[in-house]
């Protein structure tokens, strides 16, 4: 089965647009998947083991959407007792609106309007992440995204996104024909089945990035995950 993807068929959430009623359900259901279908879980299984009690952890995460994944990862740090500065990325600014009003009890976190693949911080951060978005690109931005995010990174990156096969596009199909059936998300969920990364897919790109001892797993309902931890 093999990735699809064209460059002039973008998934309607990325588009120029306004807040929207449209914009704002489908990053809602966005929210919902993450934590029905095990990204919060993934993410946190690593997070616990990088952010310590009474530390301090300068963390980015890249092509964030609503913010959902950074105050995931600020509930964590209060609990354990950590602080964290999460810069939040993403090109969008009616998604960036959204995501600031959702965030208004976070002020760890801070919301930058930016483009990844130019995008250049000036400063390395303790941790990297980038979650779900790696199959918006194609095959060779996606290999500049996984080699800035190793750049960035002083210590830690976690890259986790959709793994490409037959179960996730037919759990996808039927999902978005019997519960989550508002267009923006049926389009884009359905696009985002056929170009997400196969597994070895994923660990080539890694590769090419010049990853090296990285690790790298299968998850549930069809998630993937690579990882770097720096030693110092």
């Amino acid at each position: 089965m093999k990735r699809s993807f064209d460059p002039a068929v973008s998934e309607m959430m990325d588009r120029p647009q306004p807040v929207s009623a449209e914009l704002e359900r489908d990053l809602e259901r966005i929210r919902q998947l993450n934590r029905w279908f095990g990204s919060y879980r993934l993410i946190l299984g690593l997070i616990r083991r990088w952010i310590r009690p009474d530390t301090h952890a300068r963390i980015v995460d890249l092509a964030t959407g609503s913010g959902d994944i950074p105050r995931l990862i600020a509930d964590c740090a209060r609990d354990v007792g950590a602080q964290v500065e999460i810069d939040a990325l993403d090109r969008q600014p009616a998604t960036l609106e959204i995501a600031n009003n959702l965030s208004s009890d976070y002020p760890e976190i801070f919301y930058r309007e930016a483009n990844i693949l130019e995008w250049n911080s000036g400063e390395a951060y303790d941790i990297v992440l980038c979650t779900l978005a790696l199959h918006h690109f194609s095959d060779e931005d996606a290999v500049t995204v996984l080699r800035r995010c190793r750049e960035l990174s002083r210590r830690f990156v976690l890259v986790s996104d959709l793994r490409r096969g037959f179960l996730l596009q037919a759990g996808v199909y039927l999902l978005t024909a019997l519960i989550f059936r508002e267009p923006m998300t049926r389009h884009d969920a359905r696009l985002s089945a056929v170009r997400a990364f196969s597994f070895s897919e994923m660990r080539d790109l890694a590769l090419c990035a010049g990853w090296k001892h990285f690790g790298h797993k299968k998850f549930r309902f069809a998630r993937q995950a690579i990882w770097l931890e720096k030693q110092t």
